[in-house]
């Protein structure tokens, strides 16, 4: 397994925009998390202004699905991601 970062930019009203859809992105987080495929998600920034996940996956092509079911990124409140390989030592 391997470990990689997804990095969001989040739209400037995001606390205001997010609530309707913060229950179903957390259930999505937390279902990922249990069987083992996130390690450490959370928000950054206070305000935040993004977010950040530690993934654990043996292909890094589970992450796409991740954001393909995330209700921010169809809500619109994800303006830019990224995916980056993480080298724990």
């Amino acid at each position: 397994m391997s470990h990689f970062l997804l990095f969001y930019e989040y739209v400037p009203d995001i606390l205001d925009r997010r609530e309707p859809h913060r229950d179903a992105h957390l259930a999505l987080v937390r279902r990922w998390k249990d069987e083992g495929s996130i390690v450490l998600a959370g928000a950054l920034g206070d305000p935040p202004h993004g977010a950040a996940f530690v993934f654990r996956v043996e292909d890094p092509a589970r992450i796409d699905e991740f954001t393909r079911e995330d209700p921010y990124i169809a809500a619109g409140l994800v303006t830019e991601r990224r995916v980056e390989s993480w080298t724990v030592v």
